[in-house]
């Protein structure tokens, strides 16, 4: 099997569009050589804990309400032709990703990382849901088939905040600047959201040089 490391964070509408086409191709080739994982990377690292009022957020980020509405036309545009549901108008609140990395770094060790990432995007482009809140976590931590009352008291301490925090800064030291980032194998670096067609044209060959290898 052949790593694939996917630099992301849970807020970024790219991720969210990005895994969408991933998928598409995994689907298409079941047997496909890549083993998955997750990786933390945050667009606001220094946002407060109780996260900003989205508004503010995006018009203060893109410098007013029309820079903000031009600056995510695009986003909606690539999101429906790729077949989501992204409802952007039902997101009211930008959380902090500090703790939503967390849980994915738990899931992680429990093996339910692509299903607990999927949830957390569901969350907050189609439903609207805060994901900096720890009920919503451990919402979606139940829903994937965790222990919900472990992830809540967890959640409530210091528990890995500083390895997320040292993951993102690794990640940045290894010239990650925006998400996604897709690297291969530790050595191909794919950045940004790829065609569908891309992704199978890199399944097929990875999977041909596996083959090889053996």
């Amino acid at each position: 099997m052949v790593t694939l490391d996917i630099f992301s964070d849970p807020i970024c509408p790219w991720c969210y569009i990005g895994k969408a086409r991933l998928d598409a191709a995994l689907i298409e080739a079941p047997g496909h050589p890549f083993t998955i994982r997750w990786r933390p990377f945050m667009l606001n690292p220094d946002m407060p804990a109780g996260g900003v009022d989205r508004r503010t957020y995006l018009e203060t980020k893109f410098g007013g309400k029309q820079a903000a509405v031009d600056a995510y036309l695009p986003v909606a545009q690539e999101a429906e032709a790729t077949g989501l549901n992204m409802r952007l108008d039902a997101i009211t609140h930008t959380p902090s990703t500090l703790d939503a990395h967390r849980l994915i770094h738990w899931a992680g060790i429990e093996g339910v990382q692509t299903a607990v990432v999927s949830s957390l995007f569901a969350a907050y482009f189609t439903e609207g849901r805060d994901i900096g809140d720890h009920e919503v976590l451990g919402d979606i931590a139940d829903a994937c088939g965790l222990d919900a009352s472990v992830v809540l008291r967890l959640l409530g301490s210091d528990a890995d905040k500083r390895e997320i925090v040292e993951m993102d800064a690794t990640a940045r030291g290894m010239g990650v600047t925006a998400v996604p980032t897709f690297v291969v194998a530790g050595k191909h670096a794919v950045p940004g959201a790829q065609a569908t067609e891309l992704w199978s044209k890199v399944i097929a060959e990875v999977a041909a040089q596996d083959r090889a290898a053996s």
